[in-house]
């Protein structure tokens, strides 16, 4: 279903669109603001359909396989270019922007042996990339402590929209109230026998000295926990860890950037799971 063109960028749609990038806007409507093509393909790709298409004519023209893709109930929003410019938080959008139900959104699975838990991430670069990464590695939850919306534009383009597949929780968002109730999850955990790993500098010094991270038994129910850039782990949830890894590298860095240092330890868990499955 399709409305006139909208062209005046004091439409009620610009204010609205600049509402869903946010928390409380989205708590308001119960729906996601997916913003660009790639975000609409992957909702597409796992079953999922909009309630409403924003798109300029350009780019109607320009995706008809996406268009005969989308349920008889879409509705279609002909937006100029600078409407959408307005509405967006993109600084140079593709050309359209949609709206799904947030109950879109996956469910952690009652039977869970890997979870990816991240404290206080502040950048959106990066927990887009460890979201993506995770997807990757087949982590079946994620849960953040505090740190940046997960939810937002700036996130879901970095991470291409992982968690429309990735059950996930947020703590908090506040940061103190965040830490209170990561650190009692995370003993609930340990209580039921998980191995909660921390992730360390090589030479960080404790109760729990790090070992190499491919000399974790990763076969079994885990939990990787991975701190803020610069502040790393906070100290309540490190002392909540039965285990810790590091990622040795060249003392010319003081350490890894959070995003690149994910990688190799998630991805030991599936090749450790693998491996496991062929002996």
């Amino acid at each position: 279903m399709s409305e006139p063109l909208i062209s005046s960028r004091r439409n009620p749609l610009v204010k609205r669109l600049r509402m869903l990038s946010s928390r409380p806007g989205r708590d308001a409507e119960g729906l996601i603001l997916l913003e660009g093509t790639h975000l609409l393909q992957e909702l597409l790709w796992i079953g999922g359909q909009p309630t409403e298409l924003i798109a300029t004519e350009a780019w109607f023209d320009r995706h008809a396989d996406l268009i005969q893709a989308l349920d008889a109930s879409v509705v279609w929003r002909r937006v100029t270019e600078a409407v959408l410019g307005a509405s967006l938080s993109t600084v140079t959008p593709d050309g359209v922007a949609c709206l799904c139900p947030i109950t879109l959104l996956p469910e952690p699975p009652k039977a869970c042996d890997f979870w990816l838990v991240l404290d206080r991430i502040q950048d959106p670069g990066n927990l887009g990339s460890l979201l993506r990464s995770a997807l990757a590695a087949d982590v079946q939850s994620v849960w953040m402590g505090s740190g940046v919306d997960p939810l937002g534009g700036k996130v879901l383009r970095a991470s291409a929209g992982a968690l429309l597949q990735l059950p996930h929780r947020r703590f908090g968002p506040e940061q103190e109230k965040a830490i209170d109730d990561l650190d009692q999850a995370l003993r609930v955990l340990v209580a039921q026998g998980i191995q909660v790993v921390a992730t360390l500098v090589p030479d960080a010094s404790g109760p729990l000295p790090p070992i190499p991270y491919w000399e974790l038994d990763w076969t079994k129910p885990t939990a990787l926990v991975l701190g803020t850039e610069g502040a790393g782990l906070h100290p309540r949830l490190q002392a909540c860890c039965t285990h810790a890894v590091t990622l040795p590298h060249s003392s010319r860095v003081e350490s890894l950037n959070v995003a690149a240092a994910a990688v190799p330890l998630l991805l030991e868990r599936r090749r450790a799971r693998m491996v496991g499955t062929q002996q």
